[in-house]
């Protein structure tokens, strides 16, 4: 009787534990099931910062964990976080890629592990992504060149501030400014160098200008923090130039407001992680999605 006692206490007790482990087990399915990740190029420039505020705080209302990682500008950092977050069981992934092209390989990695990809403000040269979320760079190009171009009364040399090579955002606002001021005969672009979207770059690479070029009257820099680098450097050398930038950030704005910044081209940074992580969301139950979601832009000037 004793011998049946104890076998039978064993059994409860054996019962118990995997009770206990499957309700583990489910809960862990459970909040897998919630859990979006994102992968930011970098925390170190406010519209990035924006993009994640917006994203968490829509993640939140609709109840779903967002799990953001940085990869401080560096594509190997990158697959590292995609790597990481897949790992975690996330069921979407949300990438700001830091290079179009090296961002291919972090997207094939979450696509062979059955994970939906949705880009954000940059694209990518590769891969299967589910969906893209960004304003439309080439046309906020052009609106800085048309503005510029006003500025000047249609003549002029211009210098060009491009952002990290390789990056869509470069290429597309590049392309949407030469859309417009190489039309022009009595326009000249005297010098169009690359600063990494980068403010400590944008204030190096302006005064290197300065000194080869010294001949021109105004600035385009592909985001704010360059643009804001120039106004250091143009300030220092005595030279009182148009200078426009992209994105809207709140420094920028100031800056406008001042009048030391002409211009910008303002992005919603908090907008476009919102409708990354409501995309997302629909992704994972199942819903269809827009390819290609635009994201509106605004000239903001004194």
């Amino acid at each position: 009787m004793k011998k049946n006692a104890k076998l039978l206490s064993l059994t409860l007790s054996t019962l118990l534990i995997m009770g206990t482990m499957v309700g583990c087990s489910t809960q862990k399915a459970t909040d897998g099931g919630k859990k979006i990740g994102m992968v930011v190029s970098t925390l170190n420039n406010p519209f990035f910062v924006s993009m994640k505020a917006g994203a968490e705080k829509k993640a939140k209302e609709l109840g779903y964990e967002l799990v953001v990682l940085d990869s401080q500008n560096d594509a190997a950092k990158e697959r590292s976080n995609v790597e990481d977050l897949v790992q975690q069981g996330i069921v979407d992934l949300i990438i700001n890629p830091t290079d179009s092209d090296a961002v291919v390989n972090s997207i094939t990695f979450a696509n062979d592990s059955k994970i939906k990809v949705i880009t954000v403000d940059r694209k990518a040269n590769g891969g299967e992504v589910a969906c893209h979320v960004a304003s439309d760079n080439v046309k906020g190009g052009e609106m800085a060149a048309q503005f510029i171009l006003e500025k000047l009364n249609g003549k002029g040399n211009i210098v060009e501030l491009q952002g990290i090579p390789g990056a869509s955002a470069t290429r597309d606002r590049g392309q949407g400014f030469h859309n417009i001021v190489d039309k022009n005969a009595a326009v000249k672009v005297v010098a169009s160098q690359a600063a990494d979207f980068d403010r400590q770059k944008g204030l190096n690479v302006t005064e290197n200008i300065i000194q080869a070029t010294p001949k021109f009257e105004a600035i385009f820099a592909h985001n704010d923090e360059m643009a804001l680098g120039a106004i250091k450097a143009t300030k220092a050398a005595n030279k009182d130039v148009i200078i426009v930038g992209f994105d809207g950030n709140d420094e920028a704005k100031a800056a406008v407001k001042s009048g030391d910044l002409t211009a910008t081209i303002a992005q919603k940074p908090d907008l476009m992680g919102s409708i990354a992580v409501e995309n997302a969301i629909k992704i994972a139950k199942g819903e269809t999605v827009n390819k290609e979601v635009p994201v509106d832009l605004e000239l903001i000037k004194k």
